[in-house]
């Protein structure tokens, strides 16, 4: 079977550990949005080694770092879809490093809560 990450073009790696790759997402839903993604083609977070878990800092740290110093956003939001009911689309698993910039949304209150819009707004009185 095919992995759309796997068989990424050497040419859309930003950066690269021996244990992870980073690069933009083809689909960004911001300016740099970036994917990091082991090589090892596994699906869940939760099937990484102790070692990619520990690698993952870093290379984490240094992927925000590219995009601070290319685009210069305010925030970020990062998440992972892990399995199918949670939106994962590519089995194989991928961080999202999404940058956020000031009035890219009229109010960003709540972040990844509105993925349930019904339940996001937890801080008005009901």
């Amino acid at each position: 079977m095919s992995c759309a990450f796997c068989d990424l073009p050497k040419e859309r790696i930003k950066i690269e550990s021996d244990l992870f790759i980073v690069f933009r997402d083809g689909f960004p839903i911001s300016k740099g949005h970036t994917l990091i993604i082991p090589k090892r083609h596994i699906p869940s977070f939760f099937d990484l080694t102790s070692e990619e878990f520990q690698a993952l800092q870093p290379i984490l740290k240094q992927a925000k770092q590219n995009i601070d110093d290319e685009f210069i956003p305010q925030s970020y939001n990062i998440g992972i879809n892990d399995g199918e009911h949670a939106g994962q689309t590519i089995k194989h698993l991928h961080i999202h490093l999404i940058p956020r910039y000031k009035g890219d949304q009229e109010n960003p209150k709540g972040g990844i809560r509105w993925i349930f819009p019904t339940k996001a707004d937890y801080w008005s009185p009901k």
